[in-house]
């Protein structure tokens, strides 16, 4: 019997990746993709999102949420993605439109249709974090929370302390974390390292020469360029592709730990830093 996944995203490159990973998965039913204000304004989320359901050919419904995090100001990651967040290839326009429901509702009805649900989240926390407020009672009925979030062991992505998605909207990372939610921390630390495509990867993919295949390439470039300028390491990062792969098979993940997780919202020097207590002190 296939697993009904809903994905929450602010679609850009690595995100639109996932998506499709998702989408090709055999036992795998994609209820609804729900977007997001992150790597780029919720609007173009929305179009890129439409637009990687389009190329695998699916009918699975597109939901536009929030606009800007909870409390903030919304800050994007265009820097990093391209204007268009997919490297600015100038993709066509996607023949559909989205869905008019909200997002945050969008979420409360899968989870009510479909109990035993498993939430891929790849942005900021906004939508499920307005989702759980409204409906606490959704926490109980969801198999898995897998949020690609967070730096729990190492140095942030946008700060020192901090990982840009929960760093984007901190208030809604902690509402989700309170929730009750199965949450499964996937951090930016394990798309680094041997996670890393590199030339004999790209090429590898390349060789399959089929349209997803070269998008998923070609869509990341200026991602590319980016994390080299970033990290001084050549090769093409996908923490999301990887959160996707935790959630496709949870037998991938090597070690696994609980621990409370709480996130910093007060301090502008730590805003958004996944605290992690290791040792069970609280």
């Amino acid at each position: 019997m296939p697993r009904t996944f809903l994905i929450d995203t602010d679609t850009a490159s690595d995100d639109a990746v996932a998506i499709i990973m998702a989408l090709r998965a055999p036992d795998i039913r994609v209820a609804a993709v729900t977007t997001v204000a992150g790597n780029v304004d919720v609007q173009q989320a929305t179009r890129n999102a439409l637009y990687a359901v389009e190329l695998c050919g699916a009918n699975v419904p597109v939901y536009s949420g929030a606009e800007k995090p909870l409390l903030r100001e919304h800050q994007s990651a265009t820097w990093f993605h391209g204007r268009d967040g997919l490297g600015e290839h100038n993709y066509p326009p996607p023949r559909k439109s989205a869905e008019k429901l909200h997002a945050a509702d969008a979420i409360i009805g899968a989870v009510e249709a479909n109990p035993g649900i498993v939430l891929v989240t790849l942005a900021p926390l906004t939508n499920l974090a307005l989702a759980v407020s409204k409906r606490p009672d959704i926490a109980a009925k969801v198999a898995r929370s897998v949020v690609m979030g967070g730096a729990p062991c190492c140095e942030g992505n946008v700060t020192p302390a901090a990982e840009y998605n929960i760093w984007v909207d901190p208030e809604a990372a902690r509402i989700v974390l309170r929730s009750g939610l199965p949450v499964e921390l996937v951090g930016w630390q394990l798309s680094r390292g041997e996670a890393v495509l590199h030339d004999q990867d790209i090429a590898h993919i390349e060789a399959f020469r089929t349209k997803l295949a070269h998008f998923a390439i070609e869509c990341n470039s200026h991602a590319r360029n980016a994390y080299k300028t970033q990290t001084g390491e050549d090769g093409i990062s996908l923490p999301d592709p990887i959160a996707m792969c935790i959630a496709l098979d949870p037998t991938l993940g090597t070690e696994w730990r609980q621990h409370y997780v709480d996130v910093e919202t007060q301090s502008e020097l730590t805003r958004g830093m996944t605290v992690v207590d290791r040792l069970r002190i609280r």
